[in-house]
């Protein structure tokens, strides 16, 4: 089981694939397969078959599932992306940080 440093609701960069340069919010995080959905990023087309008689199918469009390897989160700082550390404070709580502005996050 992996375990993540980005969380539901981060800004996230999109690094390679079709959607390169794109950023977008996390929507949900699926840790046991290292995957997360990212908001208008991954987009997929299915076709539902009409439900009742004489009613038209649909075009149903839906963000799947993207490796975490493939996004960095954005800083809200700086807007740029960046690596995540852990810092430890004074009261024993761990805390995000980035490594390049070096803020929390």
């Amino acid at each position: 089981m992996n375990k993540l440093r980005i969380k539901k609701g981060d800004t996230v960069k999109v690094l390679s694939g079709k959607d390169k340069g794109k950023t977008g919010k996390v929507i949900s995080v699926i840790p046991t397969i290292g995957k997360l959905v990212v908001e208008n990023i991954n987009l997929h087309t299915r076709f539902e078959k009409s439900k009742k008689a004489g009613e038209k199918g649909k075009q149903v469009s839906f963000s799947a599932p993207v490796p975490v390897s493939k996004v960095q989160l954005v800083d809200p700082h700086s807007g740029n992306p960046t690596r995540i550390k852990y810092t430890f404070l004074e009261n024993g709580k761990k805390q995000r940080t980035s490594k390049d502005s070096g803020k929390s996050i």
